[in-house]
C-alpha cells in the first residue's frame, strides 16, 4: 500500500493512491468506492486494509454520500458509516477517521491544531466553484477552530495539465477567482482550469495562511497510480483520502 502523506498535516493522515488493496481490474487494486461496480467483499476488505494503517477498524472510519453540493456533515460516532449526502465532513470525537472518494476531484484535508477537529472535502468543479472548503472551514470555526492557524493539505486530484474545458466554465471561475485560475493553451480552442489554485484563493479568503497550506503535485489523470475518471473513461475506482481525529474536542 501507498500513503501519501502532507509535510504539513500532524493528525493521521493519507492520500492513497490504487495500489495495496484485492480488487480486480479495472478497480485494481484499492478502490474504496461501492458504486462503481466493484465486488461488495472486495470494498469491505480494501477498507478493512486501509483502516489498519491508521490502526483502526471500518467502524471507525465515516465518509458522504458525495452529490457535488457544499453541504458539510458532522461525524459524532463509530458506526455511522456513510452519512446522508455531502461533499465534506468533519469530526470532533478522537479515534475517528473521516474520509472523502476522489477518482480526479480534488481531496481536501484539513487540521486544526488548537481544537483537535479534522475534515475531509471533496471538491470537483461545482464544488470548488461553490466554495465548500470556505462551508467547511466555517463549521470548523462553530466549534472554536481559529482559520488562521488551519492546516491544509489538497491532495492529488487532475492538474491543470489535463482539465480541460470550454463553454461557460472558464468564464465562470474567472468570475470567482480572478483570470489566474484559466490557462489558454497555445493553439488549442479549449483552455485548462486549474483546481488546486481556485481553492488557494478560498482558503485566503478564509484567512487561512498560505504558509499553512500544502498542494501535492500529484495528477490523477498523468499518473497511473492513481485512479482517473477521465483517463479510464468513468470505469475506475476511487481512492479514500483520510484523517483521524486523535483527541476529544470539549463539546
Amino acid at each position: 500500500m501507498e500513503l501519501i502523506r502532507s509535510k504539513l498535516i500532524t493528525s493521521p493522515h493519507a492520500f492513497p493512491t490504487r495500489a495495496g488493496g484485492v480488487s480486480l481490474s479495472p478497480f485494481a487494486s484499492l478502490n474504496t468506492a461501492l458504486t462503481v461496480g466493484d465486488e461488495p467483499s472486495a470494498v469491505a476488505k480494501n477498507l478493512e486494509r486501509l483502516s489498519a494503517e491508521f490502526r483502526a477498524t471500518p467502524s471507525q472510519l465515516v465518509t458522504v454520500h458525495q452529490v457535488h453540493g457544499t453541504t458539510v456533515l458532522e461525524a459524532t460516532a463509530a458506526g455511522q458509516g456513510v452519512l446522508g449526502e455531502a461533499d465534506a465532513v468533519f469530526t470532533r470525537h478522537g479515534g475517528l477517521l473521516v474520509g472523502v472518494k476522489t477518482a480526479d476531484c480534488l481531496p481536501i484535508l484539513i487540521e486544526d491544531p488548537k481544537t483537535g477537529q479534522v475534515a475531509a472535502v471533496h471538491a470537483g468543479w461545482r464544488g470548488v466553484l461553490g466554495e465548500i472548503v470556505l462551508r467547511a472551514i466555517e463549521r470548523l470555526v462553530e466549534h472554536g477552530a481559529d482559520a488562521s492557524q488551519l492546516h491544509v493539505a489538497l491532495g492529488p486530484a487532475i492538474q491543470a495539465c489535463c482539465f480541460e474545458v470550454d463553454g461557460e466554465l472558464p468564464a465562470r471561475f474567472a468570475a470567482v477567482f480572478g483570470e489566474g485560475v484559466v490557462r489558454p493553451q497555445a493553439g488549442k480552442p479549449k483552455v485548462h482550469l486549474d483546481l488546486s489554485w481556485a481553492v488557494g484563493r478560498s482558503l485566503a479568503r478564509a484567512g487561512v495562511p498560505e504558509s499553512h497550506v500544502d498542494v501535492l503535485p500529484h495528477c490523477t489523470r498523468c499518473d497511473a497510480r492513481f485512479f482517473s475518471y477521465r483517463r479510464e473513461d468513468g470505469r475506475t475506482g476511487r481512492q479514500l483520502s483520510l484523517i483521524q481525529c486523535v483527541r476529544e474536542t470539549s463539546l
